[in-house]
């Protein structure tokens, strides 16, 4: 019987693992990881992946000199709305939809009055759609997001001011 198991379980595995390969060529990330439980996954293209069934712990951090840090560059204002007290941020990981259909009218724009739990945007996550709903009513200040492109998990998809 626990042979059986491992066979269902290795199963489940090799289906998660096929899950995530299809988000990877649907979005054209490089790489994805998740965890759950204690497996954690990741899946990469060129066939790497990995599947450890132990609870993760951090990896010592080596200690180095470090150099003086060169000068960074002004936060671009896609930085700065990503941490505007506004932004609505995807998630998950996917691929964003501005409107219900091909073709169809977005689902808001810049400058639309949005009312709490109205329907910005859809993000598709392995071949479900995900609706973004408005967390506050407000206006549609900035929309950052560009149709049919991936997202990735916390990144801002717009601003409601």
């Amino acid at each position: 019987m626990a042979q059986k198991n491992a066979g269902n379980s290795m199963q489940k595995e090799l289906e998660w693992i096929r899950a995530l390969a299809d988000v990877l060529t649907e979005t054209g990330l490089t790489e994805i990881e998740i965890e759950k439980d204690e497996i954690s996954l990741r899946v990469a293209r060129g066939g790497v992946a990995q599947a450890i069934s132990a609870p993760i712990a951090p990896a010592p951090t080596p200690i180095q000199e470090q150099a003086p840090a060169p000068e960074t560059p002004a936060p671009s204002d896609a930085a700065n709305a990503a941490n505007h007290p506004g932004a609505v941020k995807s998630p998950m990981v996917g691929t964003a939809y501005m409107s219900p259909a091909p073709g169809a009218d977005p689902f808001v724009t810049v400058g639309d009055t949005v009312r709490e739990g109205q329907t910005l945007m859809i993000v598709e996550a392995m071949k479900t759609m995900n609706e973004i709903k408005a967390p506050k009513p407000g206006t549609v200040k900035e929309i950052l997001a560009k149709d049919a492109e991936p997202v990735e998990f916390g990144e801002a998809l717009l601003v409601i001011g």
